[in-house]
């Protein structure tokens, strides 16, 4: 099975990108770790290319994946059959917010 093509827009530390990187090296899948804090030019391509500004965002064979949390990622990549399913755990929670978002009652972007 050839490995997906995989560009991650993603913050250096967030519960959300942690789960996307979580699922991609559960499944041994390389990728363009793209920062998009430290980097302005890389939220602007990722903006550019979703049309949105939430992250992550995550672009698999030129499928941009918009506003995904590890575990949609994993969906999508089982769904397509860009790897095949299994029980293995991942390193990191799939699913949770960013800790600054899960302890405010106000809404912050991704």
């Amino acid at each position: 099975m050839d490995k997906p093509k995989i560009i991650a827009y993603l913050k250096p530390q967030c519960g959300w990108s942690n789960g996307v990187r979580a699922i991609l090296k559960k499944y041994d899948l390389p990728y363009e770790d793209r920062d998009i804090i430290n980097d302005p030019s890389q939220r602007q391509q990722m903006i550019e290319r979703s049309g949105q500004m939430l992250s992550p965002c995550v672009e698999v064979n030129d499928k941009m994946l918009a506003d995904i949390s590890g575990e949609e990622l994993e969906s999508y990549l089982v769904e397509q059959k860009l790897v095949s399913p299994t029980s293995e755990a991942a390193e990191a929670p799939t699913n949770s917010p960013c800790p600054d978002e899960a302890s405010s009652g106000d809404i912050n972007f991704r």
